[in-house]
């Protein structure tokens, strides 16, 4: 069983991610009955120099030079890895065989920080979960000899530009290293399959903690004198990012609803930010918030949406934001993607524009404190203790498979 065993966690997020993450929540729940080890996101060259400036850096550089371990204890269980080494920048190399050689060296210099913290800490027998980063994750199963292997996906990351020249071809490689592939999403599910059978749809976790009714504040005056000047407020929080989020979806429904309010939570990419949807009274943007605000901001709408493009990048995508919405028994229109389909009857999912926007009128005349309910008893059943649980199913099932075939062999 997932208890009382060391883990170590690999990922393409820091731990201080400031918009929050899949893996910081499971690395938390997983703290709780075992010891764990994270690695932050190893740094590059090209990295270092752009943000040279940033505190964060100055001090990773001054640790260099003093040659400090940056290991941090968060709890009695968890631990905090900042490897010390420089990776080489690479991802714009397209030959496949000098890129291969480049990723193999920045892989044992990241594999070689973390035994250091491994040796640290006298971590045995440990398991390796490794979320989507199958870069500089690539070697650690060579190089560290887990007691078993788990690779995490939660996105289609090979779709997206940054991965186009070499992801496709090195995640099918690691995941066909794995002991187990755990997915968020049935559609990630079968694209694992294709490279390795025991791949699993282990759903995905909430954080019921932060997203309940206990932890709404009163928001600015600025934000409550909306709901005096609209008749009601339709509101999306997330990074509002053009790969994702359909800026003509937005523009269409401010466009149609004048006297909804559309409230956007949350960081713009270059896109967002020179679109026209900032010449639209009725489109209103509010920035980036602290998580622990976000509650509130939930709480504020009459109807919660995510907007999404169907892409490449989105189509199996199972956005944590739908969740948090349901959590706080608001109505949810959303983009129809395969992915999706998991909530139907709690999420009411549009196909195009106009369905899109008639989904919205019929949420706010529907809406009723009985499917208030429903939505945060659904939600409410994807915590992150849940997800772990549903991980440690398949856990089971493919260590006992594994022992079997050990046995007979």
């Amino acid at each position: 069983m997932l208890q009382n065993k060391d883990i170590i966690i690999t990922g393409l997020q820091p731990w201080n991610f400031a918009l929050g993450s899949n893996i910081a929540n499971l690395t938390l729940t997983l703290s709780n009955t075992n010891r764990v080890l994270f690695i932050n996101y190893a740094y590059d060259r090209l990295t270092l120099y752009k943000l040279r400036k940033e505190k964060k850096i100055q001090d990773f550089l001054q640790a260099g030079k003093q040659k400090k371990i940056q290991l941090e204890q968060i709890s009695e269980n968890l631990w905090i890895f900042t490897p010390g080494t420089i990776l080489e920048s690479i991802n714009q190399i397209s030959f496949g065989f000098l890129f291969d050689k480049l990723n193999k060296i920045n892989g044992q210099r990241f594999a070689g920080q973390i035994l250091q913290a491994i040796n640290k800490l006298e971590f045995k027998d440990f398991i390796l979960f490794t979320d989507s980063d199958f870069y500089r994750s690539q070697y650690l199963k060579e190089k560290l000899h887990p007691a078993f292997f788990i690779y995490y996906i939660r996105d289609n990351m090979i779709a997206s530009s940054y991965y186009k020249k070499h992801g496709a071809r090195y995640e099918a490689d690691i995941i066909r290293k794995a002991d187990l592939v755990v997915t968020n999403s049935e559609f990630l599910e079968s694209y694992a399959k294709q490279y390795n059978l025991r791949s699993f749809f282990v759903g995905q976790g909430c954080d019921t903690s932060l997203f309940n009714s206990s932890r709404i504040q009163i928001l600015p005056e600025s934000v409550l004198k909306i709901k005096k000047q609209f008749k009601s407020v339709i509101g999306y929080v997330g990074a509002l990012k053009n790969t994702r989020i359909d800026i003509h979806l937005i523009q269409y429904l401010a466009t149609n609803l004048p006297e909804y309010a559309f409230v956007l939570v949350g960081p713009e990419d270059e896109i967002f930010k020179d679109s026209g949807l900032h010449n639209i009274s009725n489109v209103i943007f509010l920035g980036t918030k602290p998580e622990k605000e976000l509650p509130s901001y939930i709480d504020f709408f009459d109807v919660a949406i995510n907007p999404q493009r169907i892409n490449d990048v989105t189509v199996g995508n199972y956005p944590r934001k739908i969740d948090e919405y349901l959590i706080m028994g608001k109505p949810v229109v959303a983009t129809k993607t395969p992915a999706m389909t998991y909530f139907t009857g709690y999420v009411y999912l549009a196909s195009d524009e106009n369905e899109f926007l008639s989904s919205i009128h019929t949420a706010l005349t529907e809406n009723n404190p009985a499917l208030n309910n429903q939505r945060k008893l659904f939600a409410g059943s994807h915590s992150w203790e849940n997800n772990i649980i549903e991980m440690d199913k398949v856990f089971q099932k493919v260590t006992s498979e594994i022992m079997c075939i050990n046995e007979n062999s």
